[in-house]
C-alpha cells in the first residue's frame, strides 16, 4: 500500500507553496505565536486602570491603604510574571512534543489560553487581584510552549526550499500580536477603565479559532516517521501538505536522517549539551537567543512612550506614534518573510543586529546632545524606529528558524527546550536590570546593546554558514569539521541499521560488526 501511494507521486521535489501548508502556518501562527506578542504589549495600556483596581481591593478587602511602591511591586509582577511562565514553558516543550507530537501539543495546550483568559476576565468581577497574575502566569506558560512548538513544526514539515518563508510567518504574527494590543488600547476602543479585563482576556478568541480547525491538519510528517515509524501515516501527511512534490524523494530525505541517528530516542538536554557532534550548533542557539533579547529591544519597546514624550510629542498622540511602531514592526516582518528565500538566513541576521548596533549608539549620542541641538530629538525617534524596524525584518524570527534547521530529529526538542530558556530568562533579564543601568549609566547604556549587536554580527559572519534550502543532514555536515567529526562518524554509527520495507521501513536496532 506504501509503495502504490509512492509511485502516485513520481514528480520532482516540490517547490510549489501549497494552500494546506499556508493555511496551517497562518492557523498555528494565529492562535500561537501571535498570543505571544499580544500578551507582551496589552498591559501598557492599562497599566494605570490595574494598578488602580489593585489599590481599591486592597482597602476593601484589608482595610489597608498600600504605599505607592507596593502597587509599583505589584503591577511590576503582573508585567514579569509573563517571562516566568515562558520560561516554565519552554521547560516542557521537550517532553510534550515528544509524548504528543507538535500539532497534538498545540491543541492540547490551547486549554491554558482558555484558563488565564478566564482569571483575567473575571479578576474585576471577583474583586480578586491574584486572579490577574495568576492569568498572566499561566498565558505565559501557553506562550512558553507555542513559542518554540510552532518555528518547530513549521520547519519539519516545509520543503527545504520554504522553510525560511513558512519558518518567519511566527514573527509576523508576533509583531502583528503587538499591533493589534495596542490598536485596542487606544482611548477610543478598549483603552478605558471599565474594559481592562476584557482586552486581557481577548486572547481566548484566536485560540478558539485555533482548536477548531487545528486538528484537522496532520501531525509533522518528521516525527510520525522518525519517533514512531508510522509510515502510511507520514505518506499521508506529506500527501496533505506537498500535493504537488516528489513523496518518495522526501521520504528517502528522511531516512537519511534516520539512519545518522545514534538513536531514534529524543535527547534530553543534558544529552544534548553532552554531545560534542552538535557543540557548535548549541554554541550557535545561545548566542542568537541571548543576543536576540539583550539587544536591547525589550528596553526600547518598554520606554517608547518617553522616549517620544522627550522628543517633544504631545501627550495625547503618543499612544498613536506608538501604533504607528506597531504597523512599522508588521511590514518589517512581512519584508523579511519575503525575502528570507532570496537573499538567505544570514544577510538578515547581520543586516539586522548591525542596523540595530548603529541605531543604538545613535541614541546615546542622540540624547547626549538633544539639550543643545533640538533636531537631535527627531534623531533619536529615528533611531527608535530603526531597532524595530532592524529587529523584526531578521533576528525577532530567524533564531526560532535556526533552531530547527541546525539539528536532526533526536536533538531537536531539547535544542528548542535550551533556546527557549535562555530566551526568556534573558528576557526577564533585561526586563529586570535595564531600569537600574539606566539610572547608574543613562544614555551610554544603549552601547551595552549596541556591543552586543555587533558582536551577534560578527559571530554570524565567522560561524553561522548559510542554510538556506538545504536539507538537515546538509547542515549537519556542514557543521561536521568545526565539531571535529569524521563523516562516517556523522551519517552511521555501527548500532542502528534500518529494516527496509518496500524502501521505506521501521528501525531495527543491531550489534557492532
Amino acid at each position: 500500500m506504501a509503495e502504490e501511494l509512492l509511485l502516485q507521486n513520481n514528480a520532482n521535489l516540490s517547490t510549489h507553496l501549497t494552500k494546506s501548508l499556508l493555511a496551517v502556518a497562518f492557523l498555528a501562527s494565529f492562535g500561537s505565536s501571535m498570543l505571544y506578542g499580544y500578551n507582551l504589549a496589552v498591559v501598557n495600556s492599562p497599566a494605570q486602570y490595574i494598578k488602580d483596581f489593585y489599590n481599591e481591593t486592597l482597602v476593601e478587602t484589608y482595610d489597608w491603604s498600600p504605599e505607592e511602591n507596593i502597587i509599583t511591586i505589584l503591577y511590576s509582577l503582573t508585567v514579569s510574571i509573563f517571562a516566568i511562565g515562558g520560561m516554565t514553558g519552554a521547560l516542557l516543550v521537550g517532553k510534550l512534543v515528544t509524548k504528543y507530537g507538535r500539532k497534538g501539543t498545540l491543541v492540547r495546550s490551547a486549554v491554558l489560553v482558555f484558563i488565564g483568559g478566564a482569571l483575567m476576565g473575571f479578576s474585576r468581577w471577583c474583586r480578586n487581584p491574584a486572579m490577574v497574575i495568576v492569568g498572566r502566569f499561566i498565558t505565559g506558560v501557553h506562550s512558553g510552549i507555542s513559542l518554540s512548538v510552532v518555528p518547530m513544526y513549521l520547519g519539519e514539515i516545509a520543503p527545504k526550499n520554504l522553510r525560511g518563508f513558512l519558518g518567519l510567518v511566527p514573527s509576523i504574527h508576533i509583531c502583528l500580536g503587538v499591533f493589534i494590543a495596542q490598536v485596542l488600547g487606544l482611548s477610543e476602543l478598549l483603552g478605558k477603565e471599565e474594559h481592562w479585563p476584557l482586552l486581557l482576556s481577548l486572547v481566548v478568541f484566536p485560540t478558539f479559532v485555533q482548536l477548531m480547525l487545528l486538528p484537522w491538519f496532520p501531525e509533522s510528517p518528521r516525527y510520525l516517521l522518525i519517533e514512531k515509524g508510522n509510515v502510511h501515516a507520514t505518506i499521508a501527511a506529506l500527501k496533505w501538505f506537498h500535493n504537488k512534490g516528489d513523496i518518495q524523494a522526501e521520504v528517502e530525505e528522511m531516512q537519511e536522517e534516520q539512519r545518522s541517528l545514534s538513536s531514534i530516542e529524543t535527547l534530553s538536554v543534558r544529552g544534548l549539551l553532552m554531545d560534542r557532534c552538535v557543540r557548535w550548533q548549541v554554541i550557535t542557539i545561545v548566542v542568537l537567543n541571548v543576543g536576540m533579547q539583550l539587544s536591547g529591544i525589550d528596553a526600547i519597546w518598554f520606554y517608547t512612550n518617553d522616549i517620544f514624550n522627550n522628543a517633544g510629542i504631545p501627550e495625547p498622540r503618543i499612544q498613536y506614534t506608538t501604533v504607528g511602531t506597531g504597523a512599522i514592526e508588521v511590514i518589517s516582518g512581512m519584508l523579511g518573510c519575503f525575502t528570507i528565500e532570496r537573499v538567505g538566513r544570514r544577510p538578515l541576521i547581520i543586516g539586522g543586529f548591525l542596523f540595530m548596533a548603529l541605531c543604538c549608539a545613535g541614541i546615546t549620542v542622540s540624547v547626549l546632545f538633544q539639550a543643545h541641538l533640538a533636531f537631535m530629538r527627531y534623531v533619536s525617534v529615528g533611531c527608535v524606529v530603526g531597532i524595530i524596524a532592524g529587529f523584526c525584518i531578521g533576528p525577532a524570527g530567524v533564531p526560532f528558524l535556526i533552531t530547527a534547521e541546525l539539528f536532526k530529529q533526536s536533538h531537536r526538542p531539547a535544542a528548542y527546550t535550551v533556546a527557549g530558556c535562555l530566551n526568556w530568562l534573558s528576557n526577564f533579564t533585561i526586563g529586570f536590570l535595564f531600569p537600574f543601568l539606566e539610572i547608574s549609566m543613562g544614555p551610554y547604556c544603549y552601547l551595552i546593546f549596541c556591543a552586543i549587536c555587533l558582536g551577534v554580527s560578527v559571530y554570524t559572519i565567522f560561524i553561522i554558514p548559510e542554510t538556506r534550502s538545504k536539507t538537515f543532514m546538509e547542515i549537519s555536515q556542514m557543521f561536521a569539521a568545526r565539531n571535529n567529526i569524521l563523516e562516517e562518524e556523522l551519517t552511521s554509527n555501527g548500532h542502528l541499521k534500518l529494516n527496509m520495507m518496500n524502501g521505506y521501513g521501521t528501525a531495527g536496532h543491531h550489534g557492532e560488526k
